[in-house]
């Protein structure tokens, strides 16, 4: 039996799938942080190899052939394949960007484009495994425009104009602030995390038939996909990221305006899936679309 490795190294956690080279899926793992820029190369480096070993389960890890990393940022297979050797990993590693695993996850097509909104926002265009342009992407100061972050930085600058609103109701008891006042000076101290997780009351306040809350999620549906229009890629559309893999109202009205249009977008749900995919693609006696399909399921 011929193992592959996919691994997604994020900057909260590290997913890790091993497979056969035929397609099927025997482990998951899950650990810390894997991205060298934000957990250092040695605290990532160990991230990833624990949760390598958490997927491998019984299985050994000198029976996988290939591993393929995804990860943000600058980041190196030397960084990472000293520690999965000690580990027993034998095979090459290869780290990509976590736009290709993303697209990957999503389509078995060589060329198309991904738009990503989690955290931050990005759209780009995948050409033969690599990334060839991308759009946005530039942080929560320059751009990032529909993310979770800037979905929480509209939410408070919406309701310290507004404070008798209910959206500002609701974010004053998150935040605990008791005044427009007090929202400006906790907002001046730039709380980054809790302003990026109030994502989720938005959308649901949006869902729930706020008029504040649907106007700010109907403007980041606008930003995403001006953002995918100006990467003008060919080929199929991957969406991803924690407000376009899951189940919110920004995913509904990007989803809803591509419809209009003819465009029919595919889903990144599990990058490091994908990650595995495209280690065990040159190995797999499956043609590269069964073998997705295998590893996936249906685009």
């Amino acid at each position: 039996m011929e193992l592959v490795v996919g691994v997604d190294a994020g900057g909260t956690a590290s997913t890790a799938v091993v497979a056969t080279t035929g397609g099927t899926v025997l482990g998951r793992g899950r650990a810390g942080p894997g991205n060298p820029l934000t957990a250092g190369a040695g605290n990532a480096a160990a991230a990833v190899v624990t949760a390598v070993r958490a997927a491998l389960g019984g299985h050994s890890p000198a029976l996988v052939r290939a591993a393929t990393l995804g990860i943000a940022g600058p980041a190196t297979a030397a960084q990472f394949a000293p520690a999965l050797a000690a580990a027993g990993v034998r095979g090459p590693v290869a780290v990509v960007g976590d736009v290709v695993t993303a697209f990957a996850a999503g389509s078995p097509a060589p060329s198309g484009a991904v738009l990503i909104a989690g955290t931050g926002a990005i759209a780009a265009a995948v050409h033969a495994d690599a990334v060839v342009r991308t759009i946005d992407g530039l942080g929560w100061l320059l751009g990032d425009e529909g993310s979770g972050r800037w979905l929480g930085l509209q939410a408070v600058r919406v309701a310290v104009r507004n404070w008798s609103a209910p959206l500002a109701t609701q974010l004053a008891a998150r935040t605990g602030a008791g005044s427009a006042d007090e929202m400006v000076y906790w907002a001046q101290a730039l709380p980054w995390e809790e302003i990026g997780a109030l994502a989720p009351l938005v959308c649901a306040a949006a869902r729930a038939g706020d008029e504040h809350a649907a106007a700010i999620v109907a403007e980041a549906v606008t930003h995403l996909v001006r953002t995918l229009d100006e990467v003008r890629a060919e080929g199929p559309v991957v969406l991803g990221g924690g407000l376009l893999a899951g189940d919110t109202p920004v995913r509904d009205g990007v989803l809803a305006t591509l419809r209009s249009r003819g465009q029919h977008p595919a889903t990144s749900r599990d990058p490091a899936a994908g990650a595995a995919w495209l280690a065990a693609r040159p190995l797999s006696a499956l043609d590269p679309a069964s073998l997705h399909e295998a590893l996936l399921g249906r685009s």
